[in-house]
């Protein structure tokens, strides 16, 4: 069986994610889509609610799996079993960021862990989550960006927000 994981902070999860996520799911025999925990970052959503997010958008893909870790990415990778880590590119200044992050998990693992990284479809190439939540941070429509629940529950954390700023 082959198998992948797709880790990320997906905070939020956004269309570009969702693209990657449906391609790599097509190469593999399960795609386990995973939330790093990062003690270091202060997300907008919990680990528990983006994992919830992932497995919502994820739900008519049959073999994508959603699951959470927190250390480094080749503990996570062994303890599961899994050699290829799935890596999403939106334009050149990923690729260098991405490579080094590819050549050290390689180095960590022994040569256990590979990367594959997947171009974002164009349509997509423009998002990040950090835009996406600072335009909703100042009510601006990321229904583009986003797909419907998200921007409900992006709305909701963003409500008291809103009303200070009438």
């Amino acid at each position: 069986m082959k198998a992948a994981i797709y880790p990320g902070s997906f905070d939020p999860v956004t269309y570009g994610h969702i693209d990657i996520i449906r391609r790599a799911a097509e190469m593999f025999d399960v795609l386990i889509v995973s939330v790093l925990d990062n003690k270091a970052k202060t997300p907008l959503f919990s680990v528990d609610e983006r994992v919830n997010m992932l497995k919502d958008v994820t739900r008519e893909i049959p073999n994508v799996e959603v699951d959470s870790f927190s250390g480094l990415l080749v503990d996570y990778a062994k303890e599961k079993g899994i050699h290829v880590a799935i890596r999403g590119l939106r334009a050149v200044t990923d690729f260098e960021y991405e490579l080094q992050i590819a050549q050290t998990n390689r180095l960590l693992s022994q040569g256990q862990l590979d990367s594959i990284f997947l171009t974002t479809s164009l349509e997509y190439a423009y998002l990040s989550s950090s835009s996406v939540r600072e335009i909703a941070s100042f009510g601006g429509d990321v229904s583009m960006c986003v797909p419907p629940v998200i921007e409900a529950m992006m709305h909701e954390k963003f409500k008291d927000k809103y009303r200070t700023q009438d």
